[in-house]
């Protein structure tokens, strides 16, 4: 068999990380000598179904994860479950007991703090079902204790993410090149992994730009809380503007696209369009008109592609094509896209959002890949690649 290996792709500059992630539901086990593992047996594909752990699948960017969750297991011919948490306190947990219940062989989570995967991972070792996370990764540094367990788990098989630190930097840089110096911040929950690294990023951004710009200082506010939806986006929009009357950037740190609405909604109704700018992570469907009005300047996204890649290696485990380790695991890093015009978006609306960047049948060839040819795969997504294979779109 082969050994288990982390895969690196790199997709700016030719880095993307690509690791695997399998699931297996009260799978006998086979370990080669190096210590990879797997299930003794492939299972046929009318036998498997993978769960999915999400936020939601309504709004701007959990819809794209379902529609093309639902497109790779219809093109595999497997099932998909789908369990939905808000990133409310305990219910990531609950719902990955779920799905372990609800017979799941597998299961992919997009979770909100490190915390909670010492939960999902002693729940996925008791049931036997394999766990990865999308979107999310557990903090060596901050989280240590649970990243070794992860480590040590032989249920635990990788992530697939962004580099939210470099994302943080490359947002709050959208407000800076647009001459923002006062930043309101806004972030969805108090305690997500994936904002904290990207408030680092944001954090370290500014205080190289002060650096390097000892009379033109940028200053960040503390953040307010959004939750996922428009109303509560426009609320801490509102709350940034009333408390600040020099404000002239609101950054949106995520929250699946609702909360960027929101805040683009308060800067109108504020009479403060072309006055006060918005960026921001994950794409909302409007998009273009808040280019076109001039309200946002950037905006970062594109990541429901993440939850392909891992139901993909999920599946190839669960076909006993893909091994894990109970000495590590694989991690991979996908690369965002960054929109700044109106024309990109409707780029990325043609190709993306229109039109999936894979039909059917690249799908199922995906799906035959090994780990290494998957992850370059995974290395040529962007706007360019998806064009060159779907001209008309």
């Amino acid at each position: 068999m082969t050994g288990f290996k982390k895969i690196t792709a790199l997709l700016l500059a030719g880095m993307t990380v690509l690791s695997l992630a399998a699931c297996g539901s009260s799978q006998t086990q086979s370990t080669a000598s190096d210590g990879t593992e797997g299930p003794a047996t492939a299972l046929s594909d009318k036998d498997i179904t993978i769960g999915v752990s999400i936020w939601s699948t309504e709004d701007a960017l959990g819809s794209k994860c379902k529609q093309i969750l639902d497109a790779a297991a219809e093109a595999v011919g497997v099932k998909v479950k789908y369990a939905e948490h808000g990133f409310t306190a305990g219910k990531v947990a609950a719902s990955v007991k779920d799905l372990c219940t609800e017979g799941c062989q597998g299961i992919i989570v997009c979770n909100s703090q490190d915390s909670e995967m010492t939960s999902v991972i002693n729940t996925c070792e008791e049931n036997k079902v394999y766990a990865a996370q999308f979107m999310r990764s557990i903090s060596q540094e901050n989280s240590s204790e649970i990243y070794k367990q992860a480590r040590q788990s032989a249920y635990y098989i990788g992530t697939v993410h962004e580099d939210e630190s470099a994302n943080g930097i490359k947002v709050v840089k959208m407000l800076l090149d647009k001459g923002c110096r006062d930043i309101g911040l806004i972030g969805w929950a108090e305690g997500d992994q994936a904002f904290l690294d990207r408030c680092a990023g944001i954090k370290s951004e500014i205080a190289a730009w002060n650096s390097e710009h000892p009379e033109d200082q940028a200053v960040l506010s503390e953040p307010q809380y959004s939750g996922l939806t428009s109303d509560g986006g426009k609320t801490a929009a509102k709350a940034l503007i009333s408390a600040d009357e020099k404000l002239d950037g609101i950054l949106v740190a995520g929250g699946g696209g609702s909360p960027f609405d929101g805040a683009a909604a308060a800067v109108a109704e504020a009479g403060l369009t072309g006055k006060v700018f918005v960026a921001g992570t994950d794409f909302p469907d409007d998009l273009g008109d808040l280019f076109t009005s001039g309200t946002a300047v950037g905006a970062s996204g594109g990541t429901y592609r993440d939850a392909l890649f891992a139901f993909l290696m999920v599946y190839n485990t669960l076909k006993n094509r893909y091994w894990t380790s109970k000495m590590d695991f694989y991690d991979v890093r996908v690369p965002y896209l960054n929109l700044t015009s109106a024309d990109e978006f409707a780029e990325y609306t043609k190709y993306f959002s229109d039109a999936l960047p894979y039909d059917a049948s690249e799908i199922k060839s995906m799906s035959l890949l090994s780990e290494t040819d998957m992850a370059s795969k995974a290395a040529l997504l962007s706007l360019d690649e998806v064009k060159s294979r779907h001209p008309s779109g």
